[in-house]
């Protein structure tokens, strides 16, 4: 079993999550009552949707792990899945989504519509540390 299904696995017995596919047309979407929440794109690379407040509030966190990409003017966030422990800063990630998605955002809050997929391009950690 790949990480990111591993991650699937536990993010559908969350009972606020129900799955489909991602409306990009690429791979798995959990979403909860009024948007998408997440979307697994891979076997390693997964989409939580934040929103812009979330992300302006832990930026400096977000932007210091190598296991997350940042695209510039995207609440989605990529997410590479190299180890448990990126598993569960997604879990995390997918609750603060929760959490920031419990009341519609203002207009414009939400960002761009469209989930990073063909946006981001990981390259290993190996490759990126010169090793």
């Amino acid at each position: 079993m790949t990480l990111a299904q591993h991650a699937l696995e536990r993010l559908q017995a969350w009972p606020d999550l129900t799955a489909g596919p991602a409306s990009c047309g690429t791979g798995r979407a959990l979403r909860s009552v009024r948007d998408e929440i997440v979307h697994f794109h891979s076997n390693r690379d997964v989409d939580p949707h934040l929103t812009r407040q979330a992300i302006q509030r832990f930026h400096y966190d977000l932007s210091g792990s190598s296991a997350i990409h940042l695209v510039p003017g995207s609440c989605w966030l990529t997410v590479h899945l190299d180890c448990e422990a990126d598993v569960d800063l997604l879990l995390t990630l997918v609750s603060i989504a929760l959490k920031t998605h419990q009341t519609r955002p203002s207009a414009g809050e939400a960002g761009p519509t469209g989930c990073n997929f063909h946006r981001v391009t990981v390259l290993p950690r190996d490759a990126v540390a010169g090793g």
